[in-house]
Parts: C-alpha cells; structure tokens; sequence
C-alpha cells in the first residue's frame, strides 16, 4: 500500500514538474502537425487589398508592435522607398508589464529590435502559425538576458509571446513569408511599450521609472524610422542600441543603410 501511494506521489510531483516547465517556453514546434490551416487560407482578399494599395505579396516588409495600445502594425516598402502602414492588427494578448524581457520563464513580452528570418517562421506552430522574434539579440546578450521562442503567434493566449488571433496571424504571415522568399534578408520587427513620443518618455523620466533611459535609447529608433521612412540599421554597443552607424566593437542586430 505504501509502495503504491509513494508511486502516486512521485507521478503527481513528475506531473506538476512538467506543468511547469511547459509554461517556461510559449512557443515549441509540433513536428508531426501538418500545417493545414495555413493551406486553407484565402489569400485573394488579402491580395486584392495589397492591390488597392499599392503593394502586392513579395513587397519589402516591416512589423511594429505597441505594446500598450495592444496594436502591431504592418508596414511594406512603397516604390519611393520608404515604408508606408499597410494594416494594424489588435494584439489580442500579450503576457507581462511594460518593459523589457529580463529571463526565462518570467512570462514577460520581449521590448527592443529584433529581426525576422526564414529559419524563424513556423508553419507548425500549436498556436496556428508563429515566427520567432529572434530574443535574445545581441543587445540582450549584452545585458545577460534570457529566454527563448518567444513569438507572435496566432490564437488568444500568451506566456511571453504576443497573440494576435488566427485570423490575423495568417495575413501577417503570408507577407512576412512572401517578403523572405522573395530575397528580403530578414523582416524588421520593433517593439516598443507605448506609442512613442519625447513627451512619453519624459514623463517616464520624470517619474523615475526603472525602464526610463531603455525606453529613451528605444525613442531613438523610433524616431529615425519616423524621420526616414525606412527601418535603420541597428547595433548593440556597450550594453545600448546605436543606429546606422557602425562603432568600432559593436555587433550588428540588422541591416544598415547604404
């Protein structure tokens, strides 16, 4: 009798410790899955609105995430160059407070630049279809951050992850793809706590927030962006963001302008 309800006790522990760690990572992929959903998506209206403004599948892409107003955004490449706001979608979930991603398992939603490649996208995804944010970078390798498939994914729910429904996820997805097969090195993503402005940020200092000075080195990204049009060359260096330019010891995070 002891022997059979230590055996229960040990299953029991064993269960509680693989709930655990299941919440540790948001996003794993399901070899075995076949992607169906992603089959059946309709991609004609989508086309047909890329049309209409001007852009079709394959167009240079770009994605910007606020996380207060729960909104991500969808920018493409017009033929002048600079980028213009195809579409936002409501972010339907996203997991933690305002501010940066520190470590593993603390349920928080990565803050930064970040860079999206082909390896990166899962067509397999449990969530319906995801891409990979590519956290940690390199300035949060600095920083001695961690974590790990952190994504923006489909369905309503998240653990560090940011959620955007199925329905969402399949058009964000079908231009972050078609833009990496039709030769875009990686797909910008920027995620910033708020809509982000000098005053936003001053308020911020002024209270003492703990994230005040990020969010400033965030600011300066965000500026230039809105200044050129285009997403600027990142860095890491000395533990902070610097934009197209290139110090000496620093380690690129994406793609610098000519």
């Amino acid at each position: 009798m002891r022997r059979a309800v230590l055996a229960l006790s040990i299953l029991a522990i064993g269960a509680a410790l693989l709930a655990v760690l299941t919440t540790m990572i948001d996003d794993r992929p399901a070899p075995r899955r076949e992607p169906a959903p992603r089959q059946s998506f309709d991609r004609a209206p989508l086309a047909a609105s890329l049309a209409a403004a001007g852009h079709r599948l394959g167009d240079a892409a770009h994605v910007r995430i606020y996380k207060q107003e729960a909104r991500l955004e969808l920018w493409l490449e017009a033929a002048d160059g600079r980028y213009r706001l195809f579409r936002s979608y409501e972010i339907c979930a996203f997991s933690g407070d305002l501010g940066p991603k520190f470590r593993e398992g603390d349920r928080q939603a990565p803050e930064g630049f970040y860079k999206v490649r082909t390896a990166q996208l899962n067509p397999a995804s449990r969530h319906h279809l995801a891409f990979n944010l590519g956290f940690p970078n390199e300035y949060d390798r600095q920083h001695g951050r961690t974590g790990s498939a952190l994504m923006v994914h489909g369905g309503c729910s998240s653990v560090g992850c940011y959620a955007i429904t199925d329905a969402h996820v399949d058009e964000v997805y079908a231009v972050v793809e078609a833009a990496l097969r039709q030769g875009q090195d990686g797909v910008d993503v920027h995620v910033f706590p708020f809509a982000m402005s000098p005053d936003a940020v001053a308020a911020a200092e002024a209270a003492d927030h703990p994230h005040a000075d990020f969010w400033a080195n965030l600011l300066e990204g965000h500026a230039l962006f809105v200044r050129t049009g285009r997403p600027p060359g990142v860095a890491a260096c000395n533990g902070r963001y610097v934009f197209d330019r290139r110090d000496a010891g620093c380690e690129p995070i994406m793609g610098w302008q000519a």
